[in-house]
């Protein structure tokens, strides 16, 4: 009998703290940011160039890691709060502010319902005018490169190169076929051309989707034009 009456004491605790355990708030407020050279989106990979916020509330400080997504933008569920919000150094195809110590600069947003946030970078590149086909089972492109950071930050580009793939996620991780144009083969930035010839896929489809990455000496992650879907 005591032996019940212990095991039913236990339980009750364990239920108890249970329940107090779930009753903590959940996040609910959505925090979307996109990358932006002025009035234009920032194209990267997804899953690759990262951010870090870190919520001033709560009575802690912890960092919160987060990716952009392929066209730029970032979403994250929150709680209210106050957040400082950085790309850290070494990440995307672009330079993010910097404070005079050479640490990246915070972005300060207070979080009180959904809210939204531009965050501005500054690429080495732009990628302009691309415009891509598909003509007797190719696929062409041509685009222009816009050189945007010219002083002594400045970086080289390394090559150019057009994707596409069977699914709206392009980039050199996501796509059926490629073509790689090296910067000693390119001779006019301004009039750059590319094609690839489109596979066979299965299940047979009459499009796919495309997009031309620029990959830049000394950065791992490229900088790209807006995925195009292109019927054939």
């Amino acid at each position: 009998m005591k032996h019940s009456l212990y095991l039913l004491g236990v339980l009750a605790l364990a239920a108890a703290a249970g329940c107090k355990k779930d009753n903590y708030p959940q996040p609910g407020s959505m925090l979307t940011g996109h990358l932006l050279y002025k009035t234009d989106t920032i194209q990267v990979e997804r899953n690759r160039c990262r951010s870090r916020s870190t919520s001033m509330g709560l009575g802690k400080v912890g960092p919160i890691g987060s990716t952009f997504s392929q066209n730029g933008t970032l979403s994250a569920i929150l709680f209210d709060g106050t957040y400082k919000i950085i790309v850290p150094n070494g990440q995307g195809p672009f330079m993010w502010k910097q404070t005079a110590a050479g640490n990246p600069d915070t972005v300060s947003v207070t979080l009180k319902g959904n809210q939204s946030i531009d965050l501005q970078v500054t690429p080495y590149y732009m990628i302009r005018n691309a415009n891509i086909t598909v003509s007797g089972g190719t696929a062409k492109a041509t685009c222009k490169l816009e050189q945007i950071i010219t002083d002594a930050n400045a970086k080289n580009v390394e090559r150019v190169s057009l994707y596409i793939n069977k699914d709206q996620f392009v980039s050199g991780g996501d796509n059926i076929a490629k073509q790689d144009l090296a910067a000693a083969n390119i001779t006019d930035m301004n009039n750059i051309s590319l094609s690839v010839a489109v596979p066979s896929v299965t299940p047979t489809q009459n499009y796919i989707y495309a997009r031309i990455g620029l990959k830049i000496a000394g950065l791992e992650d490229m900088i790209f034009s807006p995925v195009q879907k292109i019927s054939f």
